[in-house]
């Protein structure tokens, strides 16, 4: 099967639990997700938006509870095949609502379908367990998160620092990686507060093996902040804003100069 047929085929390789087809169509832009350390972009985000450009709250307001699991698995499949067609190869970061997989194993499948037909490993799969949603039930949230590990996939906490994200789910849930909110990242070399809450944040992942990524970075004041204390990889407005149905770059410049200018800040203390 060629990239082409695969892109053409429908989202509904799902399982037949998953509620009606969508009546709305979708489609996906992407962030880069870089490793400051490494000088590169290791993987992008995919993120909804709509066909003309409207931002994941519209999209996300067709919904309903009968459409909600479909639209779930559909978001996972149209973020591989879009990121396959775009020459992707390196890690991609999916969203998924934890209220919207009833039962992991059967819900994968068309995930694990797609990423075979491409040849894009489970490896470099992250799902991103979006807190924008009450995790109702926290043992079956755990036992989705075990189970795509088996997989072979990798699972990250999303918007940790703000709505429903606790110090004890990094205990209960032990995710691959914490991605520190915007709220915590702001200004962060001018507030002392912020500074003790990342630290601690930092201490704690890092004695329970737990990698950081720091989103919504936006200056390079904040850039060299984070990286002079470690957190390496970074995403945000300041390297590139999402590109709908497009993989962006980021000026290698730029990286280099967040790790200067952190070794400078070093060299000053």
């Amino acid at each position: 099967m060629t990239a082409d047929s695969i892109m053409a085929a429908p989202e509904r390789r799902t399982c037949r639990i998953c509620g009606p087809d969508l009546d709305f169509d979708f489609t996906m832009a992407f962030q880069p997700l870089v490793d400051l350390a490494a000088g590169q972009v290791y993987g992008h985000e995919a993120l909804v938006r709509g066909t003309n450009g409207e931002g994941a709250g519209e999209v996300l307001s067709r919904l309903t509870p009968a459409t909600v699991y479909r639209f779930d698995q559909a978001c996972r499949v149209k973020a591989l095949k879009l990121a396959h067609a775009l020459g992707g190869r390196s890690t991609l970061s999916i969203n998924f609502l934890p209220n919207a997989v009833y039962a992991p194993a059967s819900c994968i499948q068309a995930t694990l379908e797609v990423s075979y037909q491409l040849g894009w490993p489970a490896d470099r799969i992250n799902f991103e367990i979006t807190e924008t949603e009450q995790v109702r039930n926290r043992a079956h949230l755990q036992n989705i998160i075990n189970t795509y590990r088996e997989m072979g996939f990798k699972t990250a906490l999303d918007d940790f620092g703000t709505g429903y994200a606790n110090l004890d789910l990094l205990v209960d849930l032990q995710p691959d990686v914490v991605k520190i909110d915007r709220a915590l990242i702001r200004d962060i070399p001018e507030q002392p507060r912020r500074q003790t809450v990342v630290n601690a944040v930092i201490g704690v992942a890092n004695r329970l093996g737990i990698g950081l990524v720091a989103e919504g970075v936006e200056t390079l004041e904040e850039a060299i902040w984070l990286y002079s204390r470690g957190i390496t990889r970074h995403q945000g407005y300041l390297y590139a804003r999402p590109a709908i149905e497009a993989l962006p770059g980021v000026d290698s410049a730029l990286m280099h100069a967040v790790v200067e200018g952190a070794r400078n800040s070093e060299g000053c203390r």
